[in-house]
């Protein structure tokens, strides 16, 4: 992995490289870059992809408290810092609610986004309630009470057993150098951007998994329905929150669909 001070912050990305059309892959909450593995695998030799751990995640450090406005920036400073006038963003769950805040940021900087399983709303009160006793429960010093909420995450983020057995291990090992004090605080302390929806003029894509529970196929169409330039809803029957490593197939079929259509 290579690394970029942006903001003051130093971000760790990986790049295909290439001459391609460029594309920068977010990640979700309590996720990496490798999320993305089987897309860049798909698409890195015909795009140039960028996958990139966002602040608090993977290798990249949060040391204060942040906003996804202040994630749009990152991204668009790491486009910046490669030489990229423009991509596409294709953001998951969390990199979707920075993704559409790029857009409205740095709209010159996106040419079109790929929403999965993502939102522009903010959750409930009771909803933010229970994330918030999660949260607690993953910080804290209680072993149990640790891999309960883990069991908990992986179902449903991830939604299979083998994904699950990959997955939780990383968190595990995480543990205590993950800052998800803060990072918790960012996702629970989001701002709703659906009145400003219309604004987004570049084309989106919405894929989203019919089973999601964390952030329901419901939103996902609202989201479609909204956008100026919607290029419709890809839903992936039986997929949890995350269908780009639950059916990467499916999600990869779509993606490309899309990239052609530009």
């Amino acid at each position: 992995m290579a690394t970029a001070e942006i903001n003051g912050i130093p971000i760790r990305y990986e790049d295909s490289g290439g001459d391609g059309p460029a594309i920068i892959f977010s990640h979700g909450f309590m996720m990496d870059h490798t999320m993305f593995d089987a897309q860049v695998a798909r698409f890195g030799s015909d795009f140039r992809c960028i996958a990139w751990d966002e602040r608090g995640f993977g290798d990249t450090p949060a040391p204060d408290h942040f906003t996804y406005w202040d994630s749009a920036d990152d991204a668009a400073g790491l486009l910046d810092h490669l030489g990229i006038d423009q991509a596409v963003w294709v953001g998951m769950s969390q990199g979707g609610f920075l993704s559409l805040r790029g857009a409205l940021a740095h709209p010159d900087k996106v040419k079109a986004i790929v929403l999965i399983d993502s939102d522009s709303a903010v959750d409930p009160p009771e909803v933010l309630e229970g994330y918030g006793g999660m949260l607690a429960a993953a910080t804290g010093d209680d072993d149990e009470a640790f891999e309960a909420v883990m069991q908990g995450v992986a179902g449903m983020i991830l939604g299979t057993e083998e994904l699950a057995a990959e997955w939780i291990p990383k968190w595990r090992e995480r543990r205590g150098t993950s800052p998800l004090d803060i990072t918790g605080q960012t996702l629970l302390s989001r701002d709703d951007v659906t009145d400003r929806l219309g604004e987004i003029t570049c084309p989106v894509l919405v894929i989203h998994g019919t089973d999601d529970m964390s952030i329901s196929i419901e939103h996902g169409r609202a989201v479609a329905a909204a956008l100026p330039d919607s290029r419709g809803i890809v839903e992936v029957e039986g997929a949890a929150h995350a269908p780009n490593m639950s059916h990467p197939d499916i999600v990869n079929d779509a993606l490309a669909a899309f990239l052609a259509d530009l």
